[in-house]
């Protein structure tokens, strides 16, 4: 059996059996793991349900003294006027392809360079790395101006690629992938040489299952990061039609004033993404936390 297939035969999911049918006891320590889970979950999901209260009330109840959860009656008319007031659906989709996009662009090529730093050596390599680790340490903020002139030389201002493509390096996504790949064993990618694999081969069928976790917390960060990106789509699209869906809905805000209803409409129509995404992928987002450390992220 060669290196390859073994390595693909243990990643795939153990069964019950496998595992003996053993379940985790209900320890007192785990079970006040559990209550301070529980009693900080809470404290995130108010805020939130707060929001869709406010958001389903009408205009002139979201401005009362009292405390009340529930208005008189429970309308939709702000989601409504949110959707009528601007180009929902296309800021959606923006959003959608440049997240993608800019999410797969950035898993690709951050993972080819961390492969690059760690398993090859090359003239220049420390000083190069040195300078991939001093972009961690360069505020986002500072590249601001120089990156929009050389989108304006390049032509891409009010262009789906001038949004995306200064968002995929990303250098500590770099060093993240380095220090994962510094942990596998050289022996598997050694014992593939030997079977007759090329690094290429190696890569993409040795090192790229065995890191999918980390990986996985990669792209889900990077598309989260990406999606609520607001301050660089905003300074590089100008056209309504291009715009992503924070930008718009900053926009139409706008053009509300201070109607609280709307406001909150808004909020919750850019995070429902967010939220499916996280349903979806909660396990992996735990297991890339615990791999890589982006709790901060």
């Amino acid at each position: 059996m060669s290196v390859i297939t073994a390595v693909r035969n243990a990643l795939l999911p153990r069964s019950e059996e496998d595992t003996g049918g053993r379940r985790a006891r209900w320890t007192p320590g785990r079970i006040a793991l559990l209550c301070c889970a529980g009693l900080l979950a809470v404290l995130w999901v108010l805020p939130l349900a707060w929001a869709l209260a406010t958001s389903l009330k009408p205009d002139n109840e979201t401005t009362d003294t009292g405390f009340h959860w529930i208005g008189s009656r429970i309308t939709l008319s702000a989601y409504r006027r949110v959707w009528d007031s601007g180009e929902l659906p296309r800021w959606l989709l923006n959003t959608v392809y440049i997240a993608s996009v800019t999410t797969i662009l950035t898993v690709v090529l951050t993972a080819m360079a961390a492969y690059g730093f760690t398993r090859t050596r090359f003239r220049g390599q420390k000083v190069l790395y040195g300078l991939v680790l001093a972009g961690i340490m360069v505020p986002p903020q500072v590249l601001i101006a120089p990156l929009f002139a050389e989108m304006v030389s390049m032509h891409l201002v009010d262009t789906y690629w001038g949004v995306i493509l200064p968002q995929v390096a990303v250098p500590a996504m770099v060093f993240i992938l380095v220090k994962f790949f510094e942990g596998l064993p050289r022996e598997l990618e050694e014992a593939a040489y030997v079977d007759g694999a090329g690094r290429w081969r190696v890569f993409w069928q040795i090192v790229i299952p065995l890191s999918r976790p980390v990986l996985a917390a990669v792209a889900i960060f990077t598309f989260i990061q990406t999606w609520n990106n607001f301050l660089w789509p905003f300074l590089v699209t100008t056209d309504p039609n291009g715009m992503t869906l924070p930008v718009g809905l900053v926009s139409v805000q706008s053009t509300f004033g201070v109607r609280y209803a709307q406001m909150m409409a808004s909020v919750i129509i850019a995070g429902l993404p967010l939220l499916v995404v996280f349903v979806f992928f909660q396990r992996q987002i735990v297991r890339g936390v615990a791999h890589t450390g982006l709790a901060g992220q």
